[in-house]
């Protein structure tokens, strides 16, 4: 009963707050980027919640049942990508758009724009379907009889509907509730979950020894395609750049990657640690639901409860913005942009929350693709990471980057993940020995970087009027 009592609650503040923003949003702006009102407080927590999601606690926690410690590095790829966000979040600021097309735009040009769009579609529902998944994982521990397709039904509907009714207002606010509820809740748990299963000495005596080695089981070359695609993922995050761009000021921005640097940190080593421990006692059916349950089964109930309460409330947070970030891609990208320039606000907003239900439903059917969540989220952390990061990149770092470099850039970073995938390289060319040990990321980033580099050193270097307003220092830039 406290499960259900817990998880209730959770749902009624999530939906409260959801509808009690909903009436404040009256413009394109408000819904997008929240009138850009976001202060530095608000944004790590929303930074930190959109980021921790089923990925971290679902995926992470799959890898760190199966392999041990060596799951931190996944995670390490999102502190590598943040060395980077630190030195560009007041630039993105300062340029206040929407989105990351708007970016690529102006720098590159509209082919740019759209095929970035394409990519950000393709790999943020898929992400957003995993969430409903693991979503479903929970429901089904907390009620065993709602089954997991159910519950992920049940999950998609709450999601689509709250993400409909506010858009970024909602997404902002409703992660500062989720974003320390977790955090504190899961450094709570690491000493109650360690008595349970026989203190550090009970954790050694139960896992194999490579679960406590910096590589595991796993190559070098495998450990780098758990943290490749993450810092891809992280630097050209789209969702990161929008609450940026919803950021009140440029001290704003910079503060709030400071404070997200510090609770990306401090979250992730505890959610793998949770995991780790948890797999010395308890051996679920499918090993991503290992952290739900030893919330379920491992500590005392109300601990156990909030634990898992705020699992579930960090999986609809995240599935919350990532549903919403391609429909803000979408409205502002193509609807505005090239069928309707003139569309007034009311019909721009009804547009935006029909998308988000078009796309959300578009998320659920791509939920029964994927059974691991772990390889699901590497595939949509590829997806972005190899087509869009490049170019997001050298639009802050590499003045010399053409429209032509950027277009080939996003283009062969999509194809070469999506073939790869599609026809399982790994799988299906193991006779070639070295293949089989080759994720996607490898070839996807190589080709995507050589078509940005070669294309661009091959044409006319842009004009400065391109990339003088993403180098140029602002007089508030040393002000913290």
């Amino acid at each position: 009963m406290t499960y259900i009592v817990v998880v209730s609650t959770i749902v009624a503040v999530l939906l409260g707050t959801a509808v009690f923003k909903s009436l404040r949003v009256h413009s394109q702006a408000d819904f997008l980027v929240a009138g850009r009102t976001l202060r530095w407080p608000v944004l790590v927590f929303t930074l930190l919640s959109s980021w921790i999601g089923a990925g971290s606690l679902l995926a992470g926690g799959e890898n760190a049942y199966r392999n041990g410690f060596v799951a931190l590095w996944q995670p390490a790829g999102g502190w590598l990508g943040l060395i980077v966000i630190a030195a560009i979040a007041g630039r993105a600021r300062r340029f206040a758009q929407f989105t990351v097309p708007d970016l690529l735009e102006t720098r590159y040009n509209t082919a740019a724009r759209v095929l970035a769009t394409v990519a950000i579609v393709i790999s943020y529902t898929m992400i957003t379907s995993y969430q409903f998944k693991a979503g479903g994982d929970i429901l089904h521990l907390i009620f065993p009889s709602v089954n997991h397709t159910t519950g992920m039904y049940i999950i998609a509907a709450f999601v689509i509907v709250f993400t409909a009714l506010a858009g970024m207002a909602s997404v902002a606010f409703l992660d500062v509730i989720i974003g320390s509820l977790v955090t504190v809740i899961a450094i709570a748990a690491v000493p109650l979950l360690l008595e349970n299963v026989g203190g550090w000495s009970g954790v050694h005596r139960a896992l194999p020894a490579d679960h406590f080695t910096p590589l595991g089981p796993l190559t070098l070359t495998q450990a780098l395609g758990f943290l490749l695609p993450t810092m891809l993922l992280l630097i050209g995050n789209q969702g990161m750049y929008q609450k940026f761009f919803s950021a009140k000021s440029e001290r704003d921005a910079r503060l709030a990657v400071f404070g997200w640097i510090i609770g990306t940190l401090i979250l992730e080593t505890v959610i793998i640690t949770i995991a780790v421990i948890a797999s010395a006692k308890f051996h679920p059916d499918n090993s991503r639901e290992i952290i739900p349950m030893a919330a379920r089964l491992g500590l005392p109930e109300i601990p156990g409860a909030i634990l898992l309460g705020g699992v579930f409330a960090k999986v609809i947070s995240t599935a919350n913005n990532y549903l919403f970030s391609p429909a803000s891609n979408l409205i502002h990208d193509v609807y505005k942009r090239f069928i309707n320039p003139n569309a007034g606000e009311r019909r721009s907003l009804v547009v935006s929350r029909l998308l988000v239900l078009l796309l959300g439903v578009f998320a659920l059917l791509q939920g029964a693709y994927f059974e691991s969540i772990l390889k699901a989220a590497l595939y949509a952390y590829t997806v972005y990471g190899a087509a869009v990061t490049p170019a997001v990149m050298a639009v802050f770092f590499w003045k010399r980057a053409t429209a032509g470099g950027a277009v080939t850039s996003i283009v062969m970073g999509t194809i070469i993940t999506v073939v790869w995938d599609a026809f399982e390289i790994q799988n299906n060319f193991q006779q070639y020995g070295w293949i089989k040990n080759v994720d996607a990321v490898y070839p996807a980033l190589l080709i995507s970087l050589v078509g940005l580099i070669a294309v661009s050193l091959a044409s006319r270097p842009p004009e400065p009027k391109k990339w003088q307003p993403f180098f140029e220092q602002s007089t508030k830039e040393v002000v913290l």
